[in-house]
């Protein structure tokens, strides 16, 4: 009875990580409307996104974000971030998601630190994820990552991210596994409007997947239009931003030819605080 228990887990997590390898390491609506070429960016979503891109942070942040893909319920993904910078000790993120229903779910906690070396910044991240099947039990394991960003010439930058570099295995039965994705990644700014992004994402079991975006700024910079596209999902992503002060909100609508529509949603909270350490 346990080998079937073990399959029934192994299915729906098969099954599910489908849709859901991907956003293990892409979180926040601003990726998702560009097309989630997320390798370069620095915001309260890069502590999930390449964990390095928080050192470019200086003043606490959080945010919280909604996914819900195809409009099914079950497909909905809920997620809180934050990241706090030190002036000495560099900067640590504290991440939390959910996805799923009562069915099946998968959810995490992780803790992430980012440091700053010259022009370039360095980050590592560790994840505790919990699959669960109802009346079937869960199965816990521990995601190990690591990244890297830097302007290589001015307004010219590089990142690289390597997600689940241990291979944390979720069940022995098949010796299933949470996806492994590395993906690295140029962006360019031309003017303090537009910025491009594109990179390559390659999750261990699939194919590459070429992803390019690009935000502009609007309106003295506090309304921003986002657009991108992935070659192997064939989905096209568009997005919207607002910025008021220190808030800020984002959303973005994601189609697909065969499976519909994908909607996500962030809100984002800058604070501007003087801190001694």
């Amino acid at each position: 009875m346990k080998y079937y228990h073990a399959f029934l887990l192994c299915l729906i997590s098969t099954l599910t990580q489908q849709v859901q390898a991907q956003e293990q390491c892409n979180f926040g609506s601003r990726a998702a409307g560009m097309g989630q070429a997320t390798v370069t960016l620095s915001d309260v979503w890069a502590l999930s996104n390449n964990t390095a891109g928080m050192a470019g942070l200086k003043a606490p942040a959080v945010g919280v974000y909604a996914e819900n893909r195809f409009n099914e319920l079950a497909f909905t993904t809920i997620a809180l971030q934050a990241v706090y910078p030190t002036q000495k000790y560099g900067t640590y993120g504290l991440s939390m998601s959910r996805f799923g229903d009562a069915l099946f779910s998968q959810q995490h906690i992780g803790v992430g630190m980012a440091h700053q070396l010259g022009q370039f910044s360095l980050g590592a991240k560790a994840d505790l994820w919990q699959v669960a099947v109802k009346e079937y039990g869960s199965q816990k394991a521990v995601a190990l990552s690591v990244g890297v960003q830097g302007e290589v010439v001015p307004q010219l930058y590089f990142g690289a991210f390597a997600y689940n570099l241990n291979q944390a295995r979720l069940a022995s039965f098949e010796d299933e596994r949470l996806p492994t994705v590395m993906k690295a990644g140029l962006s360019y700014r031309p003017t303090r409007r537009l910025l491009l992004a594109a990179e390559t994402e390659k999750n261990v079991d699939h194919d590459a997947d070429l992803k390019a975006g690009a935000e502009y700024a609007l309106l003295r910079e506090q309304f921003i239009l986002r657009t991108g596209f992935s070659t192997l999902t064939r989905k096209a992503t568009f997005g919207a931003g607002f910025k008021a002060r220190q808030l800020q909100v984002d959303y973005a609508l994601g189609s697909t030819t065969l499976l519909g529509l994908s909607h996500y949603l962030s809100v984002s909270y800058q604070f501007d605080v003087a801190r001694s350490d």
